[in-house]
């Protein structure tokens, strides 16, 4: 019963995402993990295979370790690993390294380079550094001698990154991907990177506000579309940044076969990055009140979730926020949106249902409520003209 209830709940977002992407569209994600993470999240090849292919059989992705607990010396091992599965992969899997800056990191890329690695992953939290350091610099001039993409986290739990910035700067030829939307700083990156011949931002982020956002900041030929899977999903973050993509900055689709995996091809082959343009999107909106309340709730549904401190995500820590969102969707006057609340009303009824049948349903309901996030941001409530 849960399966049903699911999979007719998830039917209408998956075929959206169908019509939303254009044909012949070559789908990369930008920012996948395999291995096992401290954190206890893990990925094996199968399963990161099955998730692309819930989008299609010919999707890719960019990939690279989890912080691994067997990562020392200097991610050897996982590094190792995910090259392997690279090339298990028959092309689906687009191998990075990842590199910790106290354990040998140039010694590290260049061997990995040498065995078939085209990018490079930093995660400055887990490996509890900043860019002011010499190794950074170090990090760039392999990534521009080898001619790779380095990504770095940029997401949750920095302090400021003026540092990276600066190094990022210095080293203007090294295509750099901000991930999770540049969220760190997405603000001081959109302004002191504003002329960085090849910085890119990855759309691998929970809200779908700052995403918006990220489209009334920067280009959208430097956005490129990434899922962060297994803390995302791919299907459901290609949902949010084709429903962005489409619906707020009003993408055509030669630019949204750039978003959904065109602009990071050509940064993997070295090619130039599409010229770009001025900001889609307006940094002030209209939107519609009853909708902005629904993905509120909703937002602090997420928080609750992952608020029992302990590192677990429970989906019924949820349950209060989908009831008041609930709330919000049987308004006897719901005005223009009235159609999206219906529809709202509708599935989070199955993501409850889900979530108190347990199991991996439960898991399903969180993507469930992400879609339902991600379509209250972005439904249109009229035309919007960009600063």
């Amino acid at each position: 019963m849960g399966d049903s209830v699911g999979r007719t709940a998830a039917a209408p977002f998956r075929e959206e995402t169908r019509t939303l992407l254009p044909p012949d569209t070559a789908v990369l994600d930008a920012h996948t993990h395999l291995g096992a993470d401290e954190d206890g999240q893990s990925l094996e090849l199968e399963a990161l295979i099955a998730a692309l292919d819930e989008v299609g059989p010919d999707v890719r992705a960019c990939t690279f370790p989890l912080h691994d607990p067997d990562r020392h010396p200097g991610y050897r091992r996982p590094n190792d690993r995910v090259l392997a599965w690279a090339a298990e992969s028959g092309g689906r899997v687009i191998p990075y390294c990842r590199l910790d800056p106290a354990e040998d990191p140039v010694g590290e890329a260049r061997r990995c380079l040498e065995r078939g690695a085209r990018g490079i992953k930093l995660h400055p939290r887990a490996q509890a550094f900043e860019f002011g350091i010499a190794a950074a610099d170090a990090i760039f001039a392999v990534a521009a001698e080898a001619g790779v993409p380095l990504l770095v986290h940029a997401g949750r739990g920095m302090g400021p990154m003026d540092a990276l910035a600066d190094v990022a700067l210095r080293h203007p030829e090294v295509p750099l991907v901000l991930a999770h939307a540049g969220i760190a700083g997405q603000g001081m990156f959109a302004t002191r990177l504003a002329d960085h011949p090849g910085v890119l931002y990855d759309t691998s982020c929970l809200s779908p506000f700052d995403v918006i956002e990220l489209f009334a900041r920067v280009p959208a030929e430097r956005i490129v579309f990434a899922s962060d899977i297994p803390y995302g999903r791919t299907s459901f973050a290609l949902y949010m940044a084709l429903r962005i993509g489409a619906h707020v900055a009003r993408l055509d689709d030669g630019e949204l076969r750039m978003l959904a995996g065109g602009t990071m091809t050509a940064a993997l082959e070295g090619r130039p990055l599409p010229e770009p343009q001025a900001p889609r999107v307006a940094q002030v909106r209209q939107v519609s009140g009853r909708l902005l309340r629904a993905a509120t709730y909703l937002h602090m549904g997420f928080a609750a979730l992952i608020s029992g401190g302990d590192g677990t995500r429970d989906p019924r820590r949820a349950l209060p926020w989908i009831a008041q969102a609930r709330t919000v969707s049987r308004d006897p006057d719901p005005g223009p949106a009235g159609d999206a609340l219906a529809r709202i009303d509708t599935t989070l009824d199955a993501a409850e249902r889900l979530i108190l049948a347990g199991g991996r349903q439960a898991a399903l309901a969180v993507g469930l409520m992400h879609s339902v996030m991600v379509y209250a941001a972005t439904e249109p409530v009229g035309a919007q003209t960009p600063a």
